[in-house]
């Protein structure tokens, strides 16, 4: 096939149930087969499968909707319940779940991550050359689709098509392949049969993007350099991806209710055959276990093939535990901030002016002062501006201060607006702390956070005639600290397998500007008529294709790496020192973050690039991982698609070759873990250990030297973990392991855990 593939899954979603949706008779199933007892006389897996669901139920031949070759070993299929329990029935027949439903995870970053003009000459090679060489990697994005003719989308001074690409561009209404795909776009897909079944279509079915999320992220991993960028006169400059010359293919997922797991499984099964090199998905459903997770399984096929896939961590934070797309051949990627911001300003009636951000783009105020209103009520959603939940006769006319949460931000200013306020202050709470997330809203408004939002309602609630005044002061620059970890970036620790570490890294995913659909303004919003060529978001979403597009230039650079040693560059050479030299914040309270936050760390590209070491893992090492899991045969065989055993079992998860650390103590209080790193870098590098552990914990590594003696040789190390007695189970900690000589610093970080025993 050539190099191997790059799926960018960066759709990041929240997993919802299907009964939300108007349901038939019958509902979309997935259907996992026992494939090694396909009789000889069908000639396919597919031909089988048909023929057994008919000769087992009375389901019609068109009632399977996919039939998977390359990610999953099964079908799905529209099946009613009694349809469902007959096949359960079957020996043949390993599984049969409801088809799961998702949502998406919803100019300045090449120059914050260091990729804006010039490589360190430590890499070895120019941008120049990384770029011409990154013209042979595909990503694959799986999201709402592309609008192609974004001048992101621009084949410009590119080469043609590499030769390997089995993918296309398909035909519909409003996409004519001929016209929308280029040498940069060269494959847009879309796949609806499992949303289509459940759900009331009202869109054209095509690969075209009426949403914006999937042009948004398709950009930031490989968007062209567009000049003179903007989003109504905010952050103005020179847009452009990660990997401005990587090719681009496009498989549309999402539609207005959501993604579901049949669609996102057909997706991949067909994007590993097309020959993407990256995958990147900025969706994914909350953490479910690997063996009922589609994009679990087709993550795995996808690495088998040698495709690097990036996911979203999801948009639950803070809340501990609120990762989604944990599985340990998956690139899991948490938000972090930039150093740019839109600072927008509410001067109340008592002189005090206090600051937020917006990305508000209208005529403004002026400087006239106008009344302050704040409703707030026993069981009201008035203080949340919700629809249909303000009187125009206390709003109109006056500025209405809205609680964050509930509803969507740019959501609430529209109910604002239509009750007749002619501005709004949003303030956090507890649950967003001091995270600032600019929108584009309709009417003047500023996003404040919890403290000075504190400070506003109280000074609304004693002042018998409050009122304010909001100015806007438009985009900056070298912001301090940055980055800062997005209090809306889920966190851990990974509850699915909780001796692997998530997230893996953080990435740009607030406040980044990129290529929009024309079919919307930019904020998603039917009576928003503005159109605009780019928009901001902020997201997981935004984060994930960062990370897929740096995993193209990796695998541009270092074509024989597997997707396990890309990840691990990424995550060694992360950093946690903030622009200020003070370990990375926490946006909700700027408190110090920690690896449940930020994982490795925030990611380095030029770093990365040369990593020195590397912890690679081969599929046999997921399998010896999947068999300590507690997973029959036929599962694991499930997930892998082929027979294996496990002689070579892990006797803990935490045995797998990663990155990270993440050990949890139970009724021992020693734990022990055995890695192996590559030499990637010089020939005769001596490394020596370095350690920063919690006083709860004492490290001992083994030998505390490595000595690598030629270009590829293999080294290990164990690590002793030993808990002091009388830990408190509720406590946690956090440390590091540092492989360090005169050029590389190869960190893990490390987090311990005590389990109630």
């Amino acid at each position: 096939m050539g190099l191997p593939s790059v799926l960018c899954l960066c759709a990041a979603v929240f997993l919802l149930h299907s009964s939300l949706f108007t349901v038939s008779a019958k509902k979309t199933y997935i259907v996992q087969m026992n494939h090694h007892q396909k009789p000889p006389s069908y000639a396919t897996h597919g031909q089988w499968y048909s023929d057994h669901l008919q000769t087992l139920t009375s389901a019609a031949p068109d009632s399977v909707l996919y039939t998977y070759d390359s990610a999953y070993n099964g079908f799905a299929a529209a099946l009613s319940d009694e349809e469902v329990e007959s096949l359960r029935q079957s020996d043949s027949v390993l599984d049969v779940y409801e088809d799961p439903v998702y949502t998406l995870h919803t100019t300045r970053t090449p120059e914050f991550l260091g990729l804006g003009t010039e490589l360190a000459p430590s890499v070895g090679y120019s941008l120049q050359e990384l770029n011409q060489a990154s013209q042979d990697v595909i990503i694959g994005v799986l999201d709402t689709g592309v609008w192609p003719e974004s001048k992101s989308f621009s084949d410009k001074d590119m080469a043609d098509v590499p030769a390997r690409w089995q993918g296309e561009c398909e035909a519909a209404d409003d996409f004519d392949p001929k016209i929308h795909c280029n040498k940069k776009l060269i494959g847009a897909r879309f796949f609806s049969k499992g949303f289509n079944l459940v759900a009331e279509f009202n869109e054209t079915e095509s690969p075209r993007d009426g949403d914006g999320h999937g042009t948004h992220t398709a950009s930031t991993a490989a968007g062209a350099q567009v000049e003179n960028a903007t989003l109504l006169g905010y952050a103005s400059g020179n847009a452009r991806g990660m990997a401005t010359h990587a090719r681009l293919a496009t498989y549309k997922v999402c539609w207005k209710s959501g993604c579901f797991g049949s669609d996102i499984l057909a997706a991949i099964d067909r994007a590993i055959q097309d020959g993407v090199d990256v995958l990147s998905l900025s969706l994914g459903g909350g953490s479910a276990p690997y063996v009922r997770d589609p994009i679990a399984y087709g993550a795995y096929a996808a690495m088998e093939k040698g495709i690097f896939v990036s996911c979203s961590a999801g948009n639950s934070g803070p809340a501990k535990s609120s990762l989604a797309n944990v599985a340990p051949w998956i690139m899991t990627v948490g938000a972090g901030t930039i150093d740019r911001d839109f600072p927008a300003f509410a001067t109340l009636g008592n002189g005090q002016k206090y600051a937020g951000v917006s990305l508000y783009s209208g005529a403004g105020m002026g400087s006239k002062s106008v009344e302050l209103v704040y409703i707030q009520g026993v069981n009201s959603p008035s203080n949340y501006c919700l629809y249909g939940s303000l009187d125009p006769a206390i709003v109109r006319g006056k500025v209405v201060l809205c609680d964050r949460g509930i509803n969507a931000r740019v959501e609430k200013g529209a109910v604002v607006r239509d009750a007749g306020g002619v501005g709004m202050i949003l303030a956090n709470t507890a649950d967003s702390g001091e995270e600032l997330v600019a929108d584009s809203h309709l009417l003047p408004a500023v996003a404040v956070g919890r403290k000075v939002g504190d400070m506003i309602r109280q000074y609304v609630k004693t002042t018998q005639n409050p009122t304010v005044v909001l100015s806007f002061g438009g985009t900056v620059v070298n912001v301090k600290p940055s980055p800062v970890v997005a209090a809306f970036s889920s966190r851990g620790p990974n509850t699915v397998t909780p001796q692997i570490l998530k997230p893996d890294v953080i990435g740009p995913g607030v406040n980044i500007l990129a290529a929009w659909t024309q079919d919307v303004g930019p904020t998603g919003l039917e009576k928003d008529t503005r159109k605009t060529q780019f928009s901001i978001m902020s997201g997981t979403s935004m984060s994930c294709p960062h990370i897929s597009g740096l995993a193209a230039l990796l695998k541009a650079a270092h074509p024989e790496w597997s997707p396990s040693a890309i990840k691990s560059a990424l995550m060694t050479t992360a950093y946690t020192l903030d622009n200020t030299n003070s370990p990375l914040k926490d946006a909700i309270d700027y408190s110090t973050s920690t690896p449940w936050a930020h994982g490795a760390g925030h990611v380095d590209p030029q770093k990365a690039l040369s990593p020195g070491l590397v912890y690679d893992a081969k599929p046999e090492d997921y399998i010896a991982f999947l068999c300590s899991l507690d997973y029959t045969m036929e599962m694991i065989q499930a997930i892998v698609k082929r027979n294996v055993t496990c002689a070579a079992k892990f006797r803990d998860p935490g045995q797998l070759n990663y990155p990270s650390f993440s050990v949890v103590f139970g009724k021992s209080r020693v734990v022990r873990y055995t890695r192996r790193l590559t030499n990637v870098g010089a020939a005769g590098s001596v490394y020596r250990v370095s350690v920063e552990a919690p006083p709860t914990v004492v490290v001992r590594v083994k030998p505390s030297n490595l000595v690598f003696k030629k270009v590829g040789d293999r080294q290990r190390y164990t690590v002793t973990f030993v808990a002091q007695k009388g830990v408190d189970p509720l406590h946690n900690g956090f440390g590091s392991i540092t492989w360090k000589n005169e050029q590389h610093q190869v960190r893990s970080p490390m987090a311990f855990s005590w389990s109630k025993q």
